[in-house]
Parts: C-alpha cells; sequence; structure tokens
C-alpha cells in the first residue's frame, strides 16, 4: 500500500489524491542480547489457519474415548464438541465444522460398545476416508515411557509406500494437514522434539508416536499406538462417490461369525471322531487260543505255520470269487436295462419313433383334418358339462325320493 498526500487548491475544487511510493523496508537484524527494557518483537504471521474438529458418537468404550483425549493432547489445534446423537446423520458435522470455523474433521463412531470407527474428512471440499481402528493403546499406559513438551510441533515420517500406491498419496496429503501442527500456531510451542511415523505393513498403517531423545536418532515411544485399517474413501465430505474401497476388508461382526463357525466345525469333527471310534473299535481282543492250541500241540512249528497261511489263501480266494460272481451279476442285470431301453426307443415302419397317435378331428365347416388340443376354454366347457350332468342326476333323485314319499 502506499500513503495519501492530500492536496487543496484555493479554488473552490474537488479533492485530488496523490499516491506516493512506500519506502522500501530495511531489514532488521536484531542484537545477539537485548535489556530487559527492550521491545519484545512481535511474532510472525499465522498464516497456516488449519483447525480439525475431534468428536465422537454415542457408543464408544471406555479406551477408545481414551484414545480420542490423547488425540486431542497432541493435536493443539483441534477443536471440542460434544458426542454426536446417533440418529443424526454424518452430513451434520460438516455444519458443526463452519460454525466452529474448522476445515478438516476427525469423528470415532462405535458399533456394538465394541468396534471403533474412525472419520477423516476435508469439511469443505472432501475427501473423506473411513477406518476401521484396531489394536488401540493409550498414553497412559506404563510400557510407553517416552515424554515431551505438549504443544511441540512434530515431525511426520510416511512409508516409501506412500509416495507409489494411488490412494495411499491421497491419504498422506490428508493425514499431513490434519495431524501436522501449523507453523505459528497460538497453541503451540517452537520445538520440534518428536515424530509421527505411518508405516503401510499387511495392508493397513500403523501409528506411532515417538520422543526424539538426541541428534543420533534415539527415540522413545510416547504414544497413543493404534492401527488404521481403510475401508472406503469418498469423493466428499462424508458422502459422494466411493473412490477406493478395500476389497480385502472383513467388518468385525463377520470376523466373529466365521470364528464361532470354525469352532462349531471343530466341536463336530470331534463328536464324529469320537462316534466313528466306538463304532469301529473292536468288542473282543485277538483270538489267540484257536491257534495257539495248534502252535503249541505240535512240535513243528513249520508246519502249522505253513497251514496257517494255506488256509488264509484259501479263504481270501473264496472270497474273490464272491466278488467276481457279484460283479457278473451286475454286468448282466446293466445288459438287460439297456436292451429294455433300446426296444422302447426302437423306430417303426416309417423311420419315427412309436408316440402315441395325436387326437385329429375334422372340421364340419372346412373338411379338413385339425389335431385337437386342449384348451383353457375346452376345459372350462367340460367342467359346465359335468356340473350340468351332475345337477341332473340330483334333480332327477330328489324327484324319485319325492314320489317314493
Amino acid at each position: 500500500m502506499g500513503k495519501f498526500n492530500k492536496k487543496l487548491n484555493k479554488k473552490n475544487r474537488p479533492l485530488q489524491l496523490e499516491i506516493v511510493p512506500k519506502d522500501k523496508e530495511e531489514e532488521v537484524i536484531l542484537p545477539e542480547s537485548r535489556t530487559s527494557d527492550a521491545v519484545i518483537p512481535k511474532k510472525d504471521k499465522w498464516i497456516n489457519r488449519q483447525r480439525v474438529l475431534v468428536l465422537c458418537g454415542r457408543g464408544i468404550n471406555h479406551r477408545d474415548r481414551h484414545l480420542m483425549k490423547d488425540l486431542k493432547t497432541i493435536m493443539p489445534h483441534h477443536r471440542d464438541e460434544p458426542k454426536l446423537e446417533r440418529w443424526k446423520t454424518l452430513s451434520i458435522i460438516n455444519e458443526l465444522g463452519e460454525m466452529k470455523h474448522c476445515n478438516k474433521a476427525m469423528y470415532f463412531e462405535g458399533r456394538h460398545k465394541q468396534d471403533l470407527y474412525m472419520w477423516l474428512a476435508n469439511i469443505n471440499d472432501g475427501p473423506s476416508a473411513k477406518f476401521l481402528v484396531e489394536n488401540v493403546s493409550t498414553m497412559g499406559e506404563l510400557k510407553l515411557t517416552g515424554n515431551c513438551l505438549k504443544g511441540a510441533r512434530p515431525l511426520l515420517s510416511f512409508d516409501e509406500n506412500f509416495s507409489k500406491i494411488p490412494h495411499l498419496m491421497l491419504l498422506r496429503e490428508l493425514l499431513t494437514q490434519i495431524f501436522g501442527v501449523p507453523n505459528h500456531h497460538p497453541k503451540s510451542q517452537p520445538f520440534v522434539d518428536r515424530v509421527y511415523t505411518f508405516t503401510f505393513l499387511d495392508k493397513r498403517i500403523w501409528f506411532r508416536n515417538y520422543q526424539i531423545l538426541a541428534e543420533d536418532g534415539a527415540l522413545s515411544e510416547i504414544g497413543p499406538r493404534f492401527v488404521m485399517n481403510p475401508v472406503k474413501i469418498f469423493a466428499e465430505s462424508f458422502t459422494g462417490e466411493p473412490l477406493w474401497e478395500n476389497p480385502d476388508y472383513v467388518s468385525p461382526a463377520k470376523h466373529r461369525k466365521m470364528l464361532k463357525l470354525s469352532a462349531k466345525d471343530k466341536y463336530v469333527n470331534r463328536t464324529d471322531a469320537k462316534s466313528r471310534y466306538d463304532a469301529t473299535m473292536p468288542t473282543e481282543a485277538f483270538n489267540i487260543d484257536k491257534i495257539g492250541r495248534e502252535v503249541f500241540a505240535n512240535d513243528d512249528e513249520e508246519e502249522v505255520a505253513q497251514k496257517i497261511i494255506e488256509r488264509e489263501e484259501k479263504m481270501e480266494d473264496e472270497e474273490s470269487v464272491d466278488e467276481e460272481e457279484l460283479q457278473a451279476k451286475r454286468d448282466k442285470a446293466d445288459i438287460a436295462r439297456v436292451k429294455k431301453l433300446i426296444e422302447k426307443l426302437k423306430p417303426g415302419g416309417d423311420g419315427k419313433k412309436l408316440v402315441k397317435p395325436k387326437k385329429q378331428v375334422i372340421n364340419p365347416i372346412s373338411g379338413k383334418v385339425q389335431q385337437r388340443g386342449i384348451t383353457k376354454r375346452s376345459k372350462m366347457i367340460q367342467n359346465i358339462a359335468k356340473t350340468k350332468k351332475l345337477s341332473t342326476k340330483f334333480k332327477s333323485k330328489k324327484k324319485s325320493k319325492a314320489s317314493a314319499e
């Protein structure tokens, strides 16, 4: 902008405005040390005005509520909102975001009081993504020993897959705008002492929050930690056409049902095996008395063994003969059945198959022979004729009874 120099003529003329160019600002170099009376320089302008609306619906359990509280703690640029009622649609979140001057939204949806879904959305024009949250660990757990300054700005670390796969590239931009703390935010601190890692493994996104202990890369986990299983990506905020859908996603309710069915099959298989074992279990042990008498009665053991072998071979031959006779009987029965079928399908004198001749009727007007077809109308006429005959018989019986009386 420039400065305006007002000039007023002696004569009664309207005011004329002359634009004077502004002098170039000189760079201000601050001294290394200052006195307590010196004026504190103003903070740089806050340009990136990202605000995230964080809220949940009714039906989430205590662990999910603590996870939402931890995410609010590590995001100084969030805005609070009470629980959303179940009867309200998700499109109301867009209106709540406009009222709170937020351009991003994070909504936690609970189902069956054990499943947690997380929505991340750009309130203005979309897109929005739906995730199934699994393996939740909050900050309060003792195994997470890290610590950092509240409100400090984090580093965002993404796996190399976020630069190759198309839908992950879109999710990377959405996660960066939601989890990244804006520079010079009033509630933020001018320090970078932690790092968020987003790793794509096993078709899921693994979130971790680490404290930077030293410059050599030593880290200590702070928490929270959770796994996001992407379900769908929509074109608009909480609505619109699905841009991408996870083909490998299985809902938790269906997964639990499959586990129950597998447990049922395991029980059925066990009971079947037990019943099969009971049915095939021999009632008595090997009868050694018959063979024992033969073996121990004679001194020549080889002769006894030879007799036993010959006896078993003879029994096997008899069984094989019986099987051959049964097979021969079956073959004869099959041949007889085939012969009967051939006789039924035997062609007549004109080379056509023998079928029942169709009823033919001569038309009295034209004199042509017509095939009589039974239609709905002819059936109806036949039924009427039958009812008339029955009615005449019934009337004649009544008359005969009356005359007899």
